[in-house]
């Protein structure tokens, strides 16, 4: 047997772990790829998991690429995706896709929440470059190892956030950055997610019937503990369970958050505390509620107190200055002035993404030259990244730690407790509950 170097061995011993540990549960091994080199002019072979509902919209968004394959669990909710490209390949089950194709550059997850992870993982570590719809992952724990297992392959990743490609989002955080509204100490985020939406704050349903013979049941569960099918799950409504979304703060707290959260460069809160809300339950968040995370200061910028609102709850009215108050936005509020960005999604111009307020104090205001990237679309940036461009902007490395300050809002709203998050070891002080929340443990066949 030949010797190994030690990156080598070190590569040899991580996929022997993982493969054993019954990642690979169809039955092949394979050995750690790396990404293939592609040209700009050429197109990308894409296997797309998750093909109805959101992932249709993203199948959309790469449609100038060669689709492979289509996989999704509930072929009536796919019957879309499959009449548009008859002739790719189709499955249930992204573990088999993942092993029959092998011509593949790369995939678009657009699943439930807690099946990012390990769809995203085993892609990465075949040398798969990665589209993944937000939040990133279901547990911060996931989180950090689709971070880590981006970084070690070196492949390219971008999370599904449309608006942090659009001009609107990158002028507004060039001036945050520039000074224009000063040091900032006070965030608002609020959301009209989930009134409207899908259901929370119920208890979980008793009847039992029967699974609709277009979806598989079990592969739609995949990771989580196995309970019998329900339409309160499936599809869309899964957001508001614990164990499959997270709820208005995962869901939205990615966009609305978003702006500031680049601009200000805020890493992971130290804290996270239910002020308010309406009744939780075993199953779901509650219907509404307002959240309090707490961001440490980075290097010369003070700390920060986020207050995020869900389920239609808003900020006072006397900080939007007489300013029309949106369903979606933010208020970044600095010791000069507030930045209030009116769209979730980050906004196509800067007329649409935000204001400057009070509005009289900034009357004639010239921004900054530009300082970040432009591109034209989100999907579009991902694609040309995977052709040797310039990175995405919300790769996975941006969105991971994003994700996890928002998850540690999480876990305040599903122990009820205030949560004193310690970042290095990946705890919460005083909270053990909290621990297979962090770190979930998954149902037999399924792993990372």
């Amino acid at each position: 047997m030949k010797h190994l170097s030690s990156k080598s061995r070190r590569a040899f011993l991580r996929d022997s772990a993982w493969l054993s540990a019954g990642a690979a549960t169809v039955g092949s091994t394979f050995s750690l790829a790396a990404p293939k080199k592609l040209s700009p002019s050429s197109k990308l072979n894409l296997g797309i998991i998750g093909a109805g509902g959101r992932g249709f919209d993203n199948l959309m968004g790469v449609q100038s690429e060669n689709i492979v394959a289509l996989c999704d669990v509930d072929d009536d909710r796919a019957k879309g995706a499959f009449a548009r490209y008859p002739a790719a390949k189709r499955y249930r089950d992204f573990r088999r896709m993942l092993e029959k194709e092998r011509t593949l550059d790369a995939v678009v997850i657009s699943t439930p929440d807690h099946t990012h992870a390990i769809a995203a993982l085993a892609s990465m570590r075949r040398g798969l470059h990665v589209y993944c719809e937000k939040p990133l992952a279901h547990s911060i724990y996931e989180a950090r190892q689709m971070a880590k297992v981006a970084r070690e392959t070196r492949v390219v990743t971008q999370m599904g956030q449309q608006g942090h490609a659009m001009e609107g989002s990158r002028r507004a955080v060039e001036i945050i950055r520039s000074g224009a509204i000063g040091d900032v100490t006070d965030l608002h985020v609020w959301t009209d997610r989930p009134a409207g939406w899908w259901p929370q704050g119920e208890h979980r349903p008793e009847e039992t019937p029967q699974v609709p013979p277009y979806l598989d049941w079990d592969l739609w569960l995949g990771p989580a503990q196995a309970r019998p099918y329900h339409p309160v799950y499936a599809p869309f409504k899964w957001r508001g369970r614990w164990d499959f979304g997270t709820g208005a703060i995962g869901d939205m707290g990615v966009h609305n958050l978003d702006t500031a959260f680049w601009a200000l460069e805020l890493g992971i809160p130290t804290s996270a505390e239910v002020k308010e809300s309406s009744l939780r339950t075993e199953d779901c968040p509650p219907l509404w509620s307002v959240m309090e995370l707490r961001y440490p200061a980075r290097g010369t910028q003070p700390p920060v107190k986020l207050t995020f609102y869900d389920g239609k709850k808003l900020p006072p009215s006397a900080l939007f200055h007489g300013e029309t108050i949106t369903d979606n936005g933010s208020l970044v509020i600095g010791s000069k002035g507030t930045l209030y960005t009116r769209t979730w999604h980050g906004g196509e111009t800067v007329k649409d993404m935000f204001l400057l307020l009070p509005t009289k104090q900034f009357a004639g205001y010239q921004p900054p030259p530009p300082t970040l990237p432009r591109t034209s679309e989100h999907h579009l940036e991902w694609i040309q990244a995977c052709k040797g461009g310039p990175r995405a902007q919300s790769d996975f490395a941006y969105a991971a730690t994003l994700t996890e300050g928002l998850l540690v809002g999480f876990l305040a709203q599903r122990t009820g407790k205030r949560i004193e998050w310690d970042s290095k070891n990946m705890k919460a002080r005083g909270c053990p509950e909290a621990d297979s929340f962090i770190r979930p443990r998954f149902r037999k066949g399924w792993t990372l």
